[in-house]
């Protein structure tokens, strides 16, 4: 990484990755495993630190399909992964921190995936459910906060343990309908306890939800579609966060949700054929159209902590497809 600034460390990292990997299948039953060692070298000039670092990191995946006869899978993994502070993250202007240490993760999950299929006589209906919970361990999680009460001046630091409990829950219907109408749904919702474990004699920050992790959020999006016209709604939704492990009311943000609406046409534009030596050829020129409505319910919120969001806003989009 090069820069103009006085006295930077010019750093370089050489990375080597090393992986060993297997697969297993039987009738229902599907297992894959990997090791993935990685080793990294740093350097940097002006007295900056230089470290190596070598991991090996195992993960085990297992899928089952109960049912031939159905798409149903049921999976379990356990993963264990490693990550190394990008260079932005090291050294980017009064945001670095030269002293962050590498992050280690293990990942525990099991989860679920069913898909329906069903043909009537004018419709066909597609249905898709997801599920996982998860457990993940965390050491020297890297995260990135403000610093103080300014948005512009940010900071990248190390939580030193951190446990997250949570589930992720996708639900998806399309219908496709006679007259070439097609329309959909999808459903999701996500609960997360991310949890400073660090140090047990902290009593103002030990347990408490790290910083900007909501406990809940989740979104509906719709669509309609006909004969190259679109229309899309989205509604997501954040609950109710701190911007700091310290869970007291002065650090408190509260949730925030947002509506759009989405307008959009195909047009085809078909030009004169062009003829060459082989064979007469017609391109196919199309327009896409898009005019969309955000935060129509013109909701003030704050995604961090005093940086406030658009209201109201809207943007043409034109996108032409040789």
């Amino acid at each position: 990484l090069d820069a103009t600034l006085a006295n930077f460390a010019y750093p370089e990292r050489n990375t080597g990755l090393l992986a060993f990997a297997t697969a297993f299948h039987y009738c229902w039953i599907r297992l894959q495993a990997s090791v993935l060692g990685t080793f990294v070298e740093d350097k940097a000039r002006e007295g900056a630190i230089c470290s190596q670092a070598n991991h090996w990191t195992p993960a085990v995946f297992l899928s089952a399909q109960p049912l031939l006869q159905e798409q149903w899978f049921i999976r379990l993994f356990y993963k264990d992964i490693f990550r190394l502070p990008t260079f932005n993250d090291l050294y980017y202007t009064d945001v670095g921190n030269i002293h962050l240490e590498p992050e280690y993760a293990r990942q525990y999950d099991a989860g679920m995936e069913y898909t329906k299929t069903l043909n009537a006589q004018h419709a066909t209906l597609n249905f898709k459910l997801k599920a996982d919970a998860y457990f993940n361990q965390i050491r020297n999680k890297i995260v990135a906060v403000p610093k103080g009460n300014s948005q512009y001046r940010w900071m990248m630091m190390n939580i030193g343990y951190v446990e997250i409990v949570g589930t992720d829950v996708n639900a998806g219907l399309t219908m496709l309908l006679p007259h070439e109408v097609e329309w959909g749904i999808n459903l999701s919702y996500t609960y997360q306890q991310a949890r400073d474990l660090t140090d047990p004699t902290d009593t103002l920050c030990y347990g408490g939800q790290i910083s900007y992790i909501p406990w809940h959020s989740g979104s509906v999006i719709g669509h309609l579609a006909w004969k190259g016209w679109g229309l899309n709604y989205s509604f997501i939704y954040v609950g109710e966060r701190y911007h700091n492990s310290a869970n007291i009311l002065a650090n408190y943000e509260q949730p925030w949700y947002t509506h759009d609406l989405a307008l959009s046409k195909i047009w085809e534009i078909r030009p004169k054929s062009r003829v060459s030596s082989a064979k007469s050829q017609v391109s196919d020129v199309k327009l896409h159209t898009t005019l969309e409505i955000n935060n129509f319910l013109n909701q003030q919120y704050d995604i961090v902590h005093n940086y406030p969001m658009p209201g109201i806003n809207g943007k043409l989009i034109l996108k032409l497809e040789i």
